[in-house]
């Protein structure tokens, strides 16, 4: 991380399925951290399988959108960064990714709109989907050169 975004491919993390918590639910303080935060994101849910799918081929994976907090043990994940070591012990720990509804994408693409995180009616994040680095369609594309995409994904 530090260089130009634009120019080096994305970073990738993981969040196993038990990460995921339905919104409202109340999810517990992680354990072994004193640094916990988060950061709202744009959540894809891919809908059809593929490998070294075409970036011009790549919305047609997608099954639908939501709007997910990306809760992280910030401590552990820059002490495994400091490392060089993967980041799952401060990113894919149980409950640490809250979404809302997923919007299927049959309803149209999400290519901008405003998405933001408020705590106790205070505005801490916001932008615009459309100033995203990566597009959707390039993202699934470099993701499905790394890795076999499944429905559930």
């Amino acid at each position: 991380m530090g260089n130009d975004p634009k120019v080096e491919p994305p970073v990738f993390f993981t969040k196993p399925a038990d990460a995921i918590v339905a919104s409202g639910v109340a999810v517990p303080y992680p354990s072994r951290t004193e640094n916990f935060q988060y950061e709202v994101e744009l959540v894809v849910a891919v809908g059809g399988a593929g490998r070294n799918i075409a970036t011009g081929q790549a919305l047609g994976h997608v099954f639908g959108y939501a709007v997910g907090n990306d809760l992280t043990r910030r401590d552990l994940q820059g002490a495994s960064k400091k490392k060089g070591l993967p980041w799952d012990t401060g990113k894919a720990f149980d409950a640490s990714a809250p979404i809302g509804a997923i919007r299927p994408a049959s309803l149209g693409h999400v290519e901008r709109g405003r998405i933001w995180l408020s705590v106790n009616g205070e505005t801490r994040q916001q932008s615009d989907v459309s100033e995203m680095i990566w597009s959707v369609s390039d993202i699934i594309a470099e993701l499905s050169t790394l890795f076999e995409l499944r429905a559930g994904d």
